[in-house]
């Protein structure tokens, strides 16, 4: 039987209070009359609201984002970014020149705390209003939503089946609060997690046979041609979402070496959001980290698609070296080369 399982409510304000963190408890009980499990509740805002977000912080709301930073910003405002628990950010460099800079900043915070490098990504063209972190962007006030969709699979034998239990979600989510003038809509992003029936790859592997096999078949355009086309409230990213060292079968993938960078790359042109949770060495070549990025850039540019780059560290280990992340959402592997 499909579970039904929300991965994330995310209010954003301009001023977050007691009043934002409560319309969020509303909503998750909402979600809940209706069958829904609530995985996480979340509050982003602008960097101008960072201490009210700190403020709210707690047992019900488990994360705050504080959207896309410029560089300057996140240099002005790293020690306070780096030391708050669960907050994330990224830096938008769509448009920048790429440079040692930014390779700096990235290793600067594998230096002073690497669990950070989970909270944090570098953006491409990030379109507004996600509820996944860290590529939350603030605009406007209101709240979106978004699901663990590969458990609605649970019990299914054929994609189409599951792409109907997908649609079956939304609309009745959308029926919920089509009235609220402020919900900003879903984000139908496909969000796996860990393993069995909430990682993606076992999914695929069910569907197609091998991971590898797969990707040189129309799967995962179809998919995303029917999540961006059958969302009654499409908002945020609304792509397909590879997270490396989150989704368990797909880090098996890596270490078999059948989730290299470049078919990382290469899967993100089937309307995937870019690199995620992927495992860097410390020891990692600075020019090879910018020679990606760069490659992002453009390709997100000539594509006008959202893409995004995080790269996770325990702060230790060298290519060719085993991680030790101590991280309940990170499975450890062998790192390898980029």
């Amino acid at each position: 039987m499909p579970n039904k399982i929300v991965r994330t409510i995310c209010n954003y304000s301009d001023n977050p209070s007691k009043e934002t963190t409560a319309k969020v408890i509303s909503i998750a009980e909402l979600l809940k009359s209706k069958g829904y499990e609530i995985q996480t509740k979340r509050l982003a805002g602008p960097i101008s609201q960072l201490s009210n977000l700190q403020s709210q912080f707690g047992n019900t709301i488990g994360y705050i984002n504080v959207g896309s930073l410029t560089y300057d910003e996140v240099i002005q405002h790293l020690t306070d970014l780096l030391n708050t628990p669960n907050l994330s950010f990224n830096v938008d460099i769509s448009n920048e020149e790429i440079n040692s800079k930014h390779t700096e900043l990235l290793f600067k915070i594998i230096d002073i705390n690497p669990s950070k490098t989970f909270d944090f990504a570098f953006t491409f063209n990030n379109p507004v209003s996600s509820p996944f972190f860290p590529s939350a962007r603030y605009e406007r006030n209101g709240f979106a939503i978004g699901l663990q969709p590969t458990n609605l699979a649970n019990g299914l034998n054929t994609l189409n089946e599951w792409l109907m239990e997908m649609e079956k979600s939304w609309q009745e989510i959308h029926e919920l609060f089509a009235d609220d003038t402020e919900f900003l809509g879903i984000d139908s992003s496909i969000a796996p997690y860990q393993s069995g029936d909430s990682s993606f790859v076992y999914l695929i592997n069910r569907l197609v046979g091998t991971f590898a096999g797969s990707t040189t078949t129309n799967i995962y355009t179809t998919i995303t041609n029917f999540i961006k086309e059958h969302n009654p409230k499409p908002v945020g990213l609304c792509g397909l979402m590879f997270p490396c060292l989150e989704d368990i079968d797909l880090a098996k993938e890596y270490e078999k070496g059948n989730f290299t960078i470049e078919r990382n790359i290469y899967l993100s042109l089937h309307s995937g959001l870019g690199i995620d949770t992927y495992p860097i060495g410390v020891d990692e070549k600075s020019e090879r980290i910018i020679e990606i990025f760069k490659l992002l850039q453009d390709l997100s540019n000539k594509y006008q698609k959202p893409l995004s780059a995080r790269f996770v560290s325990d702060g230790k280990a060298k290519i060719g070296d085993k991680t030790a992340f101590g991280h309940e959402h990170l499975t450890d592997c062998t790192v390898r080369a980029l």
